[in-house]
């Protein structure tokens, strides 16, 4: 792993000392360089005309010694926003959940909707050399290699990659296993990067096509990337962006208002609401922004019968939770995913606590006194407030919840397969999306291990089905079973809170996490 990032760029070192002085805590390391505000470019001013030059500092929550910049293997937020600075896909969501075109010029379908066409604008990897057909089909297959757990695996499944070809060096056929009527949001699933064909090694000097190229990757410390002048879609303001991983969300407040980073990702509500309109850092809230929940494993004792999986659910004050947890920036939710997003089953009634109701339900399941232990982390802003008010609930309809710590670094890992209830939450993505990725039986990352053969048929059925009120209706379905009898209790949407420092000009406060626009570090520029 080599680091010239201090070599070549004007800014003064940043001394470690002041910084953990600043923060208090020893968990924010950053490499090398000080702020962008150091820069002698000064062809733009003010707010409103971009500025050329700077690095900024961007501040996660990461995953530890275990980090990666496989993008293939992105999981954490932290590594979706290193991902999409170095590597692009063929589509990305927009700030309504639609598929926009990335590396894809345009894209058409049979009459069919069996095969799709998907053109490529002219793009180049880092190296120079152009990204081709053959850089997709070799992706894709990568993603669907049998042998390994590739988060979008799911999302790609309707795709024959043994039958799809290149037909041009920037024209890719897809053939797929059933008409398929919305394909383009395959092109944009979670985690669906383009690499060059045979790449490997990508923690050592990944090359992509995305708007930063790589300089320098230290695992749960941080990553310098520099911007890459040949980028399709124009080259970024900004010279150089680095993500330094603060697991604490005091250290990153902390780290921002003491000058050390210039953004800071997921601060909590109350933070927020200090710091708002006091003058020192901005505030951007993406409303509504996160599905906020608990995960019911539904392979296992007690969550293995479905009376207690709906006990839970009526042991929920949902309001209570978002006051609570969330000190009100969210909203409600009602046990499903996408709450605003289309093909939402929002016809259903809201789900209020019914404390006796759930005691039937538990004496009719033989878990009368039943005794679980809910896994939650400091993760995620709102998850041990959130455990802990679910914890006060449970004990009035005689449940005894043990609230149980886990690491910050390792906490996603460990509760995919682990446990049994955990705190849970979710950026946007298309209710299609969700479900491929996390409720069918080869979903890999299936936290409420809900596999069901009709329900996985049934969104097949979905996905064919050309006339989107039929297709509609077919998604309410599912929803109405989830709703039901699924694993996931979504007790709120919370608003997903950024800080930034006053200077930081050009974050989009309309885009969901997730989507394209969020953590989109190219369109930024240090005023």
């Amino acid at each position: 792993m080599h680091d010239d990032s201090t070599r070549s760029l004007p800014f003064p070192a940043l001394r470690r000392r002041g910084f953990l002085a600043a923060t208090g805590l020893g968990a924010l390391t950053l490499t090398g360089c000080g702020g962008g505000s150091g820069s002698d470019s000064d062809d733009g001013a003010g707010d409103g005309s971009p500025k050329k030059g700077g690095r900024l500092r961007a501040a996660f929550a990461g995953g530890g010694a275990s980090e990666t910049l496989d993008p293939h293997l992105a999981n954490l937020f932290a590594d979706v926003a290193r991902a999409k600075a170095l590597f692009d896909k063929l589509a990305d969501y927009g700030a309504d959940l639609s598929a926009q075109p990335r590396l894809a010029a345009k894209w058409e379908s049979n009459k069919t909707l069996d095969r799709w066409r998907v053109t490529l604008r002219e793009a180049t990897f880092h190296d120079g050399s152009p990204v081709t057909a053959q850089d997709v089909l070799y992706s894709y297959r990568r993603i669907a290699d049998p042998k390994q757990a590739f988060r979008a695996k799911a999302s790609l499944e309707p795709i024959d990659l043994d039958a799809s070809r290149a037909t041009g060096e920037r024209v890719i056929e897809f053939v797929l296993k059933r008409p398929t009527a919305e394909f383009p949001n395959v092109l944009a699933a979670f985690g669906a990067y383009i690499v060059p064909e045979n790449a490997t090694g990508f923690d050592k000097e990944p090359v992509g096509s995305g708007p930063f190229r790589f300089v320098s990757f230290a695992p749960g410390r941080s990553a310098v990337f520099r911007r890459y002048d040949d980028y399709w879609e124009g080259a970024p303001h900004l010279d150089e962006i680095e993500f330094v991983v603060a697991n604490e969300e005091s250290a990153r407040v902390n780290a921002l208002l003491g000058g050390q980073v210039e953004y800071a990702h997921e601060l909590n509500p109350t933070t927020a609401r200090a710091h708002e309109d006091q003058g020192r850092i901005e505030i951007v809230r993406l409303r509504g922004s996160a599905m906020q929940a608990f995960c019911m494993k539904t392979d296992r004792p007690p969550f293995d019968d479905e009376r207690v999986r709906q006990a839970f659910f009526l042991i929920a004050d949902r309001r209570e939770l978002v006051d609570g947890a969330l000190s009100g920036a969210g909203e409600v939710g009602n046990d499903l995913f996408g709450k605003g997003y289309e093909y939402y089953a929002d016809g259903l009634p809201q789900r209020e606590q019914d404390l006796g109701k759930a005691r039937a339900l538990l004496k009719q399941a033989g878990a009368e006194g039943l005794k679980v232990t809910l896994d939650t982390s400091a993760v995620a802003a709102g998850f041990t407030e959130a455990a802990g008010i679910f914890r006060d609930q449970a004990k009035k309809a005689g449940v005894t919840v043990e609230v149980r710590m886990g690491s910050k670094d390792s906490y996603w890992s460990d509760i995919l397969d682990n446990g049994s209830l955990c705190c849970y939450r979710s950026g946007a993505m298309p209710i299609e999306a969700h479900i491929s990725q996390r409720l069918l039986t080869d979903s890999t990352t299936n936290a409420t291990k809900w596999r069901h053969k009709d329900f996985d048929a049934l969104y097949q059925q979905a996905q064919s089905t050309r006339d989107k009120t039929e297709r509609a209706a077919v998604y309410e379905r599912m929803q109405r079973r989830l709703y039901g009898e699924g694993g996931f209790l979504i007790w709120g949407f919370a608003d997903w809170i950024i800080g930034t420092a006053r200077g930081v000009k050009g974050v989009d406060a309309e885009a969901p996490a997730n989507t394209l626009d969020w953590a989109r570090f190219d369109t930024v520029w240090l005023a």
